[in-house]
C-alpha cells in the first residue's frame, strides 16, 4: 500500500515589493519516497539543498520579547518546546509550538509611520521557549516571493 506524498505545513514570514513583512501558511509538498540508508526501510524525504549553513538553539526566557527587527539571514525556525509568537507590519500574528515550522526571510522591509520594521516576536505562557534555528548563510533573502518551498 502506498502512502500518500506527505503535506507538512510551515509559516513564511516575508517581504512585499513595498517592504512591509507579511506572514503566510504554506506546504513543503515536494517529498521522494526512499531510504535514508539501506537496508533502512524507505521514508519520505524533502531536501532542501544549501552550500553553507549555522545550526543553533536558542533559549528565549519567559517573558521575553524581540523588538522589532529583521531576521538576521534567511532562516528555518523549529520550535521545540514552550511557545512563541511572531507578529508582521501587516498586523498578523502567529503562535507556534512544538513541531510548527517557520522560515524567516524578511530582510529588506522598510520602517512603517512608527519606525517598524520586519517583525516583533516572543515568548507565550509561564515556560521558554526552546527554538532550533538553521540559518542559510548562502542564499540570498528574497523579495515578494511568498511560499518559496515546496
Amino acid at each position: 500500500m502506498t502512502e500518500a506524498k506527505p503535506k507538512v505545513p510551515y509559516w513564511h514570514v516575508w517581504t512585499d515589493a513595498e517592504g512591509v513583512s507579511h506572514q503566510d501558511r504554506f506546504w513543503l509538498t515536494e517529498f521522494d519516497l526512499r531510504s535514508m540508508k539501506p537496508p533502512a526501510d524507505p521514508q519520505w524525504q524533502g531536501t532542501r539543498r544549501t552550500h553553507k549553513s549555522t545550526v543553533m538553539v536558542t533559549v528565549q526566557p519567559v517573558g521575553w520579547v524581540g523588538q522589532w527587527h529583521e531576521n538576521p539571514k534567511p532562516q528555518w525556525i523549529v520550535p521545540l518546546s514552550g511557545r512563541w509568537f511572531v507578529e508582521t507590519l501587516d498586523g498578523t500574528r502567529v503562535e507556534m509550538g512544538p513541531g510548527e515550522l517557520s522560515f524567516g526571510e524578511d530582510q529588506n522591509t522598510r520602517p512603517d509611520a512608527r519606525g517598524r520594521t520586519g517583525h516583533l516576536s516572543g515568548t507565550v505562557g509561564d515556560e521558554p521557549a526552546v527554538l532550533m534555528v538553521v540559518q542559510i548563510e548562502d542564499e540570498a533573502p528574497t523579495v515578494g516571493q511568498p511560499g518559496r518551498f515546496r
